[in-house]
């Protein structure tokens, strides 16, 4: 009885998996390099230039953090919770898409900058919604746009978590915002050598 139930758990999960919408759902290859990923997806260059000028976000902080959020991913989600080991409960959290805005995030960014329109699953909104986000951080906190590490930071924890220090408590927060650091030194350098 109890693999009977397993089986009709994963069913259930596989049913609501979802397609993607605004993207195949696929990463890009060689998520190492830069050059590679935006040959594979040109439009992406496109989507990180505009939020560049829009914002002055620079693509290598763009990417970074979409690397970390969602490893180019269009309709990324969080992981499922589970009772009783078995039982879907809901995900961890409302963060979807390539930026893994959260809903409310999401929401306040449409009313003020995006409009009703915009999706968390097409990759120009993602990439303007991280400027308008990121912009902001730098208004409120004084955070550089080019320092991708403080700037996760506050992405990640908030900026009112920022401000408070909550990261400080987090050592597997400040190991990946080292990591985000020297992914966007990697893929400024790359970008330099693009065609």
């Amino acid at each position: 009885m109890k693999i009977i139930l397993q089986i009709a758990c994963l069913l259930l999960l596989a049913a609501c998996g979802g397609g993607s919408s605004g993207g195949d759902g696929r990463a890009p290859r060689d998520l190492d390099n830069a050059c590679r990923i935006l040959d594979q997806r040109p439009g992406y260059l496109r989507a990180f230039r505009a939020a560049e000028r829009k914002w002055g976000v620079p693509v290598h902080v763009q990417m970074a953090t979409i690397y970390q959020e969602s490893k180019f991913i269009s309709d990324a989600r969080t992981p499922l919770r589970f009772a009783l080991g078995v039982v879907p409960i809901g995900r961890q959290s409302s963060a979807f898409g390539y930026s893994q805005a959260l809903d409310a995030t999401w929401k306040e960014y449409q009313q003020q900058e995006g409009g009703r329109r915009t999706r968390r699953d097409n990759i120009r909104d993602a990439t303007d919604f991280m400027g308008w986000y990121m912009a902001e951080t730098n208004r409120s906190l004084g955070i550089s746009l080019s320092d991708a590490r403080n700037q996760y930071l506050a992405y990640h924890d908030g900026r009112t978590g920022f401000r408070r220090g909550t990261y400080r408590s987090k050592p597997w927060l400040m190991r990946i915002s080292g990591e985000i650091e020297s992914r966007a030194a990697t893929y400024q350098q790359q970008l330099l050598r693009c065609r």
